[in-house]
């Protein structure tokens, strides 16, 4: 058994993805959301579902979950913030070995790699969260200088407030990792000046449900390029599947 925690997870197409991977290559294996209300709940959860193999791990706990393993993989600790855990049983230990990685970056790279031209040097990466952090990562490992914008101003990060032509203009990679737009509340958007972008900016929206978002359609209206996280779910998922098979 495999799964997914977060909370909540009615926004998440990761068990559909699992289960028609599993179907069409004939894997007897499940993939089950477990929302959590707590990360502490991950302990319970583990000790009490022994055919558990590997987690998925998505908003709010890809930070918090970190003191909770007993590992990190290079990259995980790197970038601060896990996206996979492999679980080791042993009957020579007392209990689970847990192992973090984080497959979101590499994930990343590739879905982005096929939209670049060679002009964005730097991007603006919406959110200072979890899925943030895999993304500057991400962006540094391509050579692009990343600035972080929340809503609130503090050493390393801007506010949207601040956001005014001269950084837009230099700034032709955009990417939201807020869940801002996520299903259900798809009618908002992240509060930057859209009035600001232009073809030359490339607009990547983490959040893949619904497939077009509202800050992707605002950004199309002024003639970005626009992708949603669909392939960097897809992407990060087969990555997963690798680690937890050793592959």
């Amino acid at each position: 058994m495999f799964g997914l925690i977060g909370y909540p997870l009615g926004h998440s197409f990761s068990a559909k993805y699992f289960a028609e991977k599993f179907e069409k290559e004939n894997l007897d294996e499940q993939y089950c959301p477990f929302p959590l209300k707590g990360i502490n709940e991950l302990e319970h959860l583990i000790e009490s579902n022994n055919s558990l193999n590997g987690l998925n791990v998505t908003i709010p706990y890809k930070e918090s979950v970190i003191p909770y393993l007993d590992e990190l993989s290079a990259d995980a600790l790197a970038i601060g913030a896990v996206n996979v855990i492999k679980i080791l049983r042993s009957d020579n230990r007392e209990k689970p070995y847990l192992k973090g990685y984080n497959t979101d970056w590499e994930g990343f790279s590739l879905s982005i790699f096929p939209l670049l031209t060679g002009k964005e040097k730097k991007a603006l990466v919406l959110g200072t969260g979890g899925a943030s952090k895999a993304v500057t990562y991400a962006l540094s490992q391509l050579g692009i200088k990343s600035t972080l914008v929340s809503r609130k101003l503090r050493e390393g990060v801007t506010t949207y407030e601040k956001l005014d032509s001269s950084i837009m203009e230099e700034s032709l990679l955009i990417i939201n990792t807020t869940p801002v737009g996520m299903f259900p509340n798809t009618d908002e958007a992240p509060l930057i000046p859209y009035g600001l972008l232009t073809p030359d900016h490339i607009c990547y929206d983490l959040v893949y449900n619904p497939l077009e978002t509202e800050f992707m359609k605002r950004c199309g209206s002024m003639g970005a390029r626009t992708k949603n996280g669909l392939e960097m779910l897809h992407l990060q998922a087969e990555l997963s599947w690798k680690i937890w098979n050793g592959l």
